[in-house]
């Protein structure tokens, strides 16, 4: 905690007395401690002190006073009225947040859909906020399409749904979406292992983001093709970079839509760079406390795409430790979701499967593994 404080703290005795009553949830660290035990775990304030989730109600009968059915027909007359945008809105946000678990293939099909609907509105008599807020709404539901399409393996139609937010982003002056358009660009780029492609495509968005929760993701694919570049300084620099800029913001409302940067997923890309450095121990801390945050009380999964990857840190912490048994059953474990973003798992697996492959070559356990990722494989 002092390494990680810029003020001067109490004594010794005093911290600890301190920490014993923070640890038995006897008190809360207030906001100037929080910061700094955050720190002292490489996380955010947020990932370790998480406020309440607010209670949301998405139902577009009780927000707007319509049915879906009703609200289809007015976008088909062009009746852009205030409830029709609250309707637009209330949808294109369902959407971003069904896409860490709806089946793929539906949210693509739902998707394009409304995509096709809200820009029809476009064609119509609107007026200068009318017009740039459906470019912008437009602009989130083209993100999602996109994103869905590359999960899928589309990739050519991911590229040009991207591309498309882009504009869209740029015609309604929506800094975020031109963000998270520059963010797809650096995932893509990583996941085909074009890792000087990643950093040149997060790297110049970075700077008209520092405000933003995109800047934060941003930050992380330039720390992930840092890392397997090999440079563990710019690894850190990023990393803090995005720590620095997810302490500067609010804590989001929703934390389910794709597009709003969880504080706890600072965890998920700390747990990637340090797996590819080595640091296995806190490669495995954040992994096991990434399925911890992503599993309800009830045991269901709320990120199964994230859990996934942490299965896979989990294989590849287990193979260099010598324990190839555990290693097998964390990496098939990882492929049991049926929520997968493929070429991201492919990526991770297949990086899992090099590190077994050089410690225990010809094992029949090892082929096993291997059987059960080329089975992912589309081709």
């Amino acid at each position: 905690m002092r390494l990680k404080s810029s003020h001067n703290l109490p004594t010794d005795s005093t911290l600890l007395r301190n920490w014993r009553r923070w640890e038995s949830g006897e008190s809360r660290p207030d906001d100037f401690y929080a910061p700094i035990i955050a720190a002292a775990f490489d996380t955010v304030t947020a990932a370790f002190f998480p406020n309440a989730r607010p209670n949301r109600d998405d139902e577009l009968l009780s927000a707007t006073g319509m049915d879906t059915l009703e609200f289809i027909g007015r976008l088909r007359m062009s009746d852009v009225s205030s409830a029709t945008l609250d309707a637009v809105r209330i949808t294109a946000e369902r959407l971003c947040c069904e896409y860490p678990y709806a089946d793929p293939q539906e949210l693509h099909s739902e998707g394009t859909a409304w995509l096709r609907r809200i820009t029809s509105l476009l064609d119509g008599r609107l007026t200068l906020s009318q017009h740039r807020e459906i470019l912008t709404l437009a602009g989130w539901v083209a993100l999602l399409v996109g994103c869905v399409d590359y999960d899928l393996g589309r990739h050519t139609a991911a590229e040009a749904t991207r591309r498309a937010a882009r504009t869209l982003g740029q015609e309604a002056e929506n800094a975020e979406i031109v963000g998270w358009s520059a963010e797809m660009a650096a995932w893509f780029a990583l996941t085909q292992g074009n890792y000087r492609g990643a950093i040149e495509a997060a790297g110049p968005a970075i700077d008209s983001t520092r405000n933003l929760g995109v800047g934060v993701q941003l930050c992380a694919q330039r720390a992930k093709a840092w890392a397997r570049l090999g440079d563990r300084r710019e690894v850190e620099a990023s990393l803090d970079q995005g720590r620095a800029i997810l302490e500067r913001l609010d804590h989001p409302q929703n934390l389910d839509n794709q597009f709003v940067v969880d504080p706890q997923k600072f965890d998920f890309y700390a747990m990637d760079c340090c797996r590819v450095a080595g640091d296995d121990i806190r490669a495995e801390s954040y992994a096991r406390q990434v399925i911890g945050h992503s599993t309800r009380a009830d045991g269901t999964i709320r990120n199964p795409m994230r859990v996934s990857e942490a299965h896979l840190t989990l294989a590849v912490v287990a193979v260099r430790d010598r324990d190839l048994e555990l290693a097998v059953d964390e990496g098939i474990h990882a492929f049991s979701g049926k929520r997968r973003s493929l070429p991201s798992l492919m990526w991770i697996a297949g990086e899992a499967a090099r590190e077994i492959i050089e410690r225990f070559p010809g094992d029949p356990r090892t082929l096993g593994y291997l059987d059960q990722l080329r089975s992912l494989s589309p081709g």
